[in-house]
């Protein structure tokens, strides 16, 4: 796997994706942590409009509660998601980083600084929610979890977790509604935050044949089978 020699993290930009894939390449890469033993982040997109849903949800709620197809089970928990216009990102730490020995609420709330500090750099101003408030019962952005990304009030970033002997895995999901940024500037902040938190050496995580594989076989055999995403 070629991810230089140097940095103290990982930068990965997948560009879009299927949402089968997309999904598949995360836990492709909670897999591989302890080859890289390295933080890592994620950037990515959709190549269609699909919904992905928490690993604890049922998925005849979940198929009610959207029109969006397909619906696409994530390996972690958390709500409903709609993916289209929004922008994706995973944070992935091996076992033994300090992330990795956080409480959930600890690494929740850590993650969505950073997502705070980006757009801080970009001049939006936005805060995190000090409660929970629910609206609709398993809809990730109707209502909002304690340390959500707020915008004038309203839920802008969420996010869910898995946390293993292998390492920890953080999908999250930035709905820019109105703001007057563009995806490209702010993946830019997203690096130049992750250098304030993580250390100036990142070296960039390029494609290697044998992750691709490994994500395209979870794909196929797994997120993309209805026996995966109806299993509850």
């Amino acid at each position: 796997m070629t991810t230089g020699t140097a940095g103290n993290w990982l930068l990965l930009d997948s560009g879009p994706g299927s949402a089968a894939f997309n999904m598949a390449l995360d836990e492709a890469l909670l897999e591989a942590m302890p080859r890289l033993q390295r933080p890592l982040l994620r950037l990515y997109g959709w190549t269609e409009p699909a919904a992905s849903f928490g690993y604890f949800q049922r998925f005849a709620d979940v198929e009610q509660a959207t029109l969006l197809r397909p619906l696409v089970r994530r390996p972690t928990g958390g709500g409903l998601v709609p993916h289209d216009a929004d922008w994706t990102y995973s944070l992935v730490f091996p076992a033994g980083h300090p992330w990795h020995s956080l409480r959930a609420g600890e690494s929740y709330s850590r993650a969505h600084e950073w997502i705070q500090a980006a757009f801080a750099r970009l001049g939006i101003e936005t805060e995190l929610a000090q409660a929970a408030m629910h609206r609709l019962p398993g809809q990730c952005f109707e209502g909002c979890e304690k340390d959500d990304v707020l915008w004038r009030g309203k839920k802008i970033a969420g996010a869910a977790q898995r946390r293993n002997r292998l390492g920890l895995l953080i999908q999250g999901s930035v709905q820019p509604l109105a703001l007057a940024v563009s995806r490209e500037a702010w993946q830019d902040a997203m690096h130049r935050v992750g250098e304030t938190i993580l250390g100036d050496g990142r070296a960039a995580l390029k494609s290697h044949n044998a992750l691709r594989e490994r994500a395209e076989e979870l794909a196929a055999t797994k997120y993309a089978q209805p026996a995966y995403n109806r299993r509850r």
